[in-house]
């Protein structure tokens, strides 16, 4: 029977694993405490050491038990440590066979020693025997035990066979031992190459430590003795360079390098540490430096004769050749101060000349300018003014009609932001006649942009080896024929001249040209403009002066007496006077000039004087309407009404003082109107 079987396992040849049994219909579980199957009973009839096959038997039980079946079996195999958790087969046979009575019993002992037993849920589980029986079950799993576990001997053919395989085996394991004997030799080597790699890198540690030490020890003493050796040594490079490259920058450079060295050289010889290498030195230096010197004048005298050449603008020549090297112009004139002042003197010959030419041709195209001539026919008290025009080189020739007290918009000259000046062209070709501030302002305005690009320029490329006092002498030297010119014009301009306006207008316009150049900072131009306000001024003084004694000529002629006829009393008219309507105009213009003018100027003198005789001539010119003073006072409301309207939108403070003036003659006047 397959229970008898499994009770006698134990002294099978090979014992059975309960992980390779044949196939079994119940379903497997997990191993679980609370599992219907397992228990540690023995079953009856059997010995202690069968009770391994119980499923709730422990590891060292079921160990013991295989280990005792392999030695009963005299079996080398190994051994197997797997533990069966299933649930108890015997108790499955007996429940199917109906042997009550065994599973009764079994129910007993179960009881006392599981820790769970078999329910009612699990009595109708449902097992698939593949269509087999119980019986021949348990015969087929014998069969296949059988066939598994029981050892045959092997005939002759099987040994041959088995022969072969085990030489091949053997083969096999002996080319691995050469392999391995190979692998085990190339070990070795590399152990021994790692070895010699570790000393080698040792040594290399060791002679790193002993550069690293020597290279702080080099850069000690190159600390110590480099500046020594540089104050001592000059490179063929910048031998090279001083001799032979092109004079650039980077030419510069060298050059002020040699100037630090000649002067550590003369510093070191001074406090008598003149050495060996000091001595062989000096002669090199000197040499660099006269060689610098040579090709620093050949550079400077070749840009002083390209400011000769025609049609050059000399600013872009200052610009890109002269300020970029001003440095060399500070080493010659420190090594060789003879030849600086000679090349400084040929320079300013050179400008000198460059100025005086230019300045002569503008001139020459200011003078074909058309301008309106104002003589002393133009004065308040001459009633037939001619209206002509004129030129500056005083051919005159009739010209359009001007008016010589009306400011109008002469005035935008003062007041325009174009600081640029009429060039030669347009001052040739143009046709419209103009007044004499008109070429005054563009001389000058020329003259003072001129005249503070050459100062800037000087005073960057010759400082600072030349003093600004110096600086500014040679400036004025450059100049001279310049500012001589510039004078020669304004005297031509103003010398006949009875425009009071026009040369007020240079008198403002001049006084722009101080204060500009004092925004610029270019003092040395200022002489030139104090030395034409010098020329204005007087002028003006005359021509005010000369209204005056016009008015007053006008006055002295009126008669002592009112007229007795009445046709000559018809003729009186309380109408404003027409010199009235000139002096309002004049004064109007004086005032709009003088809006920032201080009380000390000669105009505001001059204009007060010109009021007196225009009063005094009112006065006197009413006295013809004899006893009618109303008609009288009318004529003088009407006046200084028309006096006060025309200058009523000046402004500043003399603006101010004339309007409350005439203002007061008006209101006095008043009720008569």
């Amino acid at each position: 029977m397959w229970l008898d079987r499994l009770a006698g396992q134990s002294t099978s040849p090979a014992p059975s694993q309960p992980g390779s049994r044949a196939y079994s219909p119940a379903p497997r579980r997990t191993p679980s405490g609370l599992g219907p199957y397992i228990t540690s009973q023995q079953r009856p009839g059997l010995t202690p050491r069968s009770s391994s096959l119980s499923l709730a038997s422990t590891e060292s039980s079921a160990s013991s038990f295989l280990a005792s079946s392999r030695r009963a079996n005299g079996s080398a195999l190994k051994e197997s440590k797997t533990i069966y958790s299933g649930p108890d087969p015997v108790d499955i046979l007996n429940k199917l066979l109906g042997d009550e009575k065994r599973h009764a019993a079994s129910a007993t002992r179960s009881a006392a020693d599981s820790v769970s037993s078999i329910s009612a849920e699990d009595l109708q589980l449902d097992f698939d025997f593949g269509g087999l029986s119980v019986r021949e079950l348990a015969l087929s799993e014998e069969s296949a035990v059988d066939d598994a576990d029981v050892y045959r001997p092997q005939a002759a053919e099987e040994y041959e066979r088995d022969k072969t395989k085990f030489e091949d085996l053997h083969r096999s394991i002996r080319a691995c031992d050469e392999v391995l004997s190979s692998v085990e030799t190339n070990l070795t080597s590399f152990r021994n190459d790692l070895a010699t790699v570790s000393a080698d890198i040792e040594t290399l540690q060791a002679r790193s430590t002993t550069l690293n030490v020597r290279l702080e020890n080099r850069k000690a003493v190159e600390k110590g003795l480099g500046p020594v050796v540089e104050e001592i040594s000059v490179s063929p490079a910048i031998v090279s360079k001083i001799a032979d490259d092109h004079i650039d920058e980077s030419w510069v450079k060298v050059v002020a390098e040699i100037d630090k060295r000649v002067t550590a050289h003369k510093k070191s010889t001074s406090n008598a540490q003149d050495s060996k290498g000091m001595q062989d030195l000096g002669p090199l230096l000197e040499k660099l430096v006269l060689k610098a010197i040579e090709r620093i004048r050949d550079f400077l005298v070749a840009q002083i004769k390209a400011l000769r050449s025609p049609h050059i603008n000399a600013q872009i020549i200052q610009q890109q050749n002269f300020l970029k090297f001003k440095d060399l112009y500070s080493f010659l004139h420190k090594h060789h101060s003879t030849l600086a002042d000679e090349i400084c003197l040929a320079y300013m010959n050179t400008m000198r000349w460059y100025y005086a030419n230019q300045f002569a041709r503008y001139e020459n195209a200011l003078r074909k300018i058309k301008l309106h001539s104002l003589d002393k026919t133009d004065v308040l008290g001459n009633e037939d003014t001619s209206r002509k025009g004129t030129v500056l080189s005083s051919s005159k020739i009739a010209g359009p009609p001007h008016d010589a007290f009306n400011l109008g918009r002469r005035i935008d000259l003062l007041r325009t932001h174009n600081q640029s000046a009429l060039s030669s062209y347009l001052a040739e070709e143009d046709q419209t006649t103009h007044y004499l501030e008109v070429p005054f302002r563009n001389f000058n305005l020329a003259l003072i942009d001129n005249a503070t690009a050459e100062y800037t320029f000087l005073a960057s490329f010759f400082s600072p080896a030349l003093s600004y006092s110096t600086i500014s002498r040679h400036f004025t030297y450059i100049f001279d024929p310049t500012f001589q010119m510039g004078h020669t014009l304004t005297k031509t301009l103003i010398a006949d001249t009875y425009d009071a306006i026009g040369v007020l207008l240079a008198v403002r316009l001049n006084q722009h040209f101080q204060f500009e150049l004092q925004r610029r900072k270019v003092p040395a131009a200022d002489g030139y403009l104090n030395g034409t306000a010098m020329l204005l001024w007087p002028r003006l003084q005359f021509i005010m002066n000369a209204h005056c004694e016009s008015v007053r000529a006008l006055t002295t002629a009126l008669p002592t007496r009112p007229p007795t006829s009445k046709t000559e009393q018809g003729k009186l008219s309380a109408a404003p006077h027409v010199c009235t309507q000139r002096f309002g105009q004049l004064l109007h213009g004086i005032l709009a000039l003088s809006t920032e003018a201080g009380d000390d100027e000669p105009v505001v003198t001059s204009l007060r004087r010109l009021r007196s005789e225009m009063e005094a001539f009112l006065t006197k010119y009413s006295a013809a309407f004899g006893n009618d003073r109303r008609k009288r006072e009318r004529f003088l409301y009407n006046n200084y009404s028309l006096i006060l309207t025309i200058i009523s939108d000046t402004h500043g403070k003399l603006a101010e003082e004339e309007q409350e003036h005439f203002e007061g003659l008006k209101t006095a006047f008043q009720e008569a109107a």
